[in-house]
């Protein structure tokens, strides 16, 4: 079975990726399909992020996952917080009986350099190019902060979010120890939270998530 990674943060708190290889009905002997998706993969990557959150969490009530109208996937009891993001052949989930969660998963691709203005303020681009054109990890540097910012959306859950005003990355530099990386953001909307990003890289593979 494709688990690719699993880390248990705390007692409490867990997260994993699995590498999609599957067909359909693997993850339908486990997972009940409530939604209507049409296309193929999007459909594969539905059924992989929740089947990998009982694998997380054996207990977890796929059966009562609700959808919010802004689209979060929710339980109303909160017995269990979740996250759930997908990437091509991935799907990733982190999970959490006491901590508001969020997750992303993401592939180093040239196409983040389109969308960059969107999300990132000019004192944030200058912050992470300074030093890294000679390196030659732009598109890497730029597809972590984009996760990042994703998972800070994800966490918040309500929508409407300006990734440049709300999210902001305010450490000039990224700590990285045990193949780990932690960025520091804050969430500026009703009020400021600060917020640590957590970080880990797999060739082209970005996992980002968060935990409070």
């Amino acid at each position: 079975m494709p688990l690719f990674y699993q880390h248990n943060i705390n007692g409490t708190t867990k997260l994993g990726i699995w590498h999609i290889t599957e067909d359909e009905a693997f993850f339908l002997r486990r997972v009940p399909l409530k939604r209507d998706v049409s296309h193929a993969q999007k459909r594969l990557q539905h059924l992989a992020g929740r089947f990998l959150l009982t694998e997380l969490f054996p207990d977890f009530p796929l059966e009562e996952i609700l959808i919010a109208d802004t689209r979060k996937p929710y339980l109303e009891d909160e017995k269990y917080h979740f996250s759930i993001s997908h990437f091509g052949h991935y799907a990733a989930a982190i999970v959490s009986s006491t901590n508001r969660v969020g997750v992303d998963v993401e592939k180093t691709s040239p196409t983040i350099e389109k969308i960059r203005n969107k999300f990132l303020s000019e004192q944030e681009s200058a912050i992470a190019f300074e030093g890294v054109e000679k390196s030659g990890h732009r598109l890497r540097q730029l597809t972590l902060l984009w996760s990042a910012k994703e998972t800070i959306f994800k966490w918040y859950s309500l929508g409407n979010v300006n990734f440049k005003q709300h999210i902001c990355w305010v450490k000039p530099y990224f700590i990285r120890s045990e193949g780990f990386g932690e960025l520091t953001f804050e969430f500026r909307k009703q009020e400021t939270v600060p917020l640590a990003i957590y970080y880990k890289l797999f060739d082209d593979l970005i996992l980002t998530f968060v935990f409070t």
